[in-house]
């Protein structure tokens, strides 16, 4: 990965991804990568763990599949590798078998809610912990380490992770934005959605702010006009609308495949839903997207294989 920006290494635009050159479809990979970002923080969620703890993971998580194939670690694994080393990075330790509980309570979770109602009952019962002497107890142990291994060897032990919230909070100071509760409350929201889309290891943290800014004026009722005269209000930023358009663009595609999309009819929520982000965790869609998506490499080849793209000579693991 390239970098420019010392706490925030970046991939080229303009390079294929691993997955993508093991055959793996673009809507696929954008859904395994937003499902992963997904589980991570709604494990955070259930174990309280601060909000840097949670993005700090979904950084590192999406980073991970620009030098890795999904065809070759299974997207539960490295999201619970990328939490329990992000929780050690972020000096506020979660435990492995909290780790562990949570991600298998989700599996179990969208496997009962595969019909309605949606979301699910207050009183899910069917989940049963594991015990912790139980075999797949100590494998989903093995592979949490093992994947939490495998991201500091492939990241190069750079685990620095810039995130926008910073730079958001001087932007809309700057911008005289901060009057603006709705707006705020929107573009906090865009922030935390963005990590779950390729963004935050594609482009600079401060982008993430920016696009967050741009899309939550355009999206206000009434718009929020910013200033284009002399120059647009983002040249000042060391950004350009291009990049702008790129993040919010991916933005929008995680909403319109995951929750619900703000221009076809319905709006982003004004409400945070407790999970920190709009119009994605506790829809509908969210149940019956999750229930298709495998989360181990076993299940990506399968369905590699029921397209057609798994056929050949499989890659050996970079």
């Amino acid at each position: 990965m390239a970098s420019r920006h010392l706490l925030n290494p970046l991939a080229p635009l303009d390079q294929p991804t691993p997955s993508s050159l093991d055959g793996i479809p673009e809507e696929l990979e954008r859904d395994l990568r937003a499902y992963g970002g997904i589980l991570i923080q709604q494990v955070g969620v259930m174990l309280k763990a601060p909000q840097v703890v949670m993005a700090t993971a979904q950084v590192l998580f999406q980073r991970f599949w620009f030098v890795t194939s999904l065809k070759h670690f299974g997207i539960r694994d490295v999201a619970m590798g990328a939490l329990f080393l992000s929780s050690k990075l972020e000096e506020s330790p979660l435990r492995i078998r909290d780790i562990i509980n949570c991600f298998s309570y989700l599996e179990s979770l969208v496997a009962y809610c595969s019909t309605p109602p949606y979301p699910p009952p207050p009183s899910f019962d069917a989940y049963a912990p594991m015990d912790y002497f139980a075999t797949e107890f100590y494998d989903m142990k093995d592979a949490l380490v093992i994947a939490e291994m495998q991201i500091l060897k492939r990241l190069g032990f750079q685990t620095q992770c810039g995130l926008p919230y910073g730079h958001l909070v001087n932007y809309l100071q700057v911008l005289e934005l901060t009057g603006e509760k709705e707006l705020v409350r929107r573009c906090w929201g865009y922030c935390n959605d963005m990590l779950q889309t390729p963004a935050p290891a594609l482009y600079p943290q401060g982008t993430l702010a920016l696009a967050s800014i741009y899309l939550s004026a355009r999206l206000s009722s009434p718009p929020i006009a910013l200033p284009l005269e002399p120059v647009p209000w983002w040249t000042h930023f060391d950004t350009t609308e291009d990049e702008l358009v790129h993040v919010s663009t991916m933005l929008l595609r995680l909403y319109k495949d995951w929750g619900n999309d703000p221009l076809g009819g319905g709006k982003v929520d004004g409400e945070r839903n407790g999970h920190g982000g709009f119009g994605v965790v506790g829809r509908e869609n969210v149940w019956r997207r999750a229930k298709r998506i495998p989360v181990t490499k076993s299940g990506v080849r399968e369905v590699l294989a029921h397209l057609g793209a798994g056929n050949g000579v499989e890659s050996s693991p970079r």
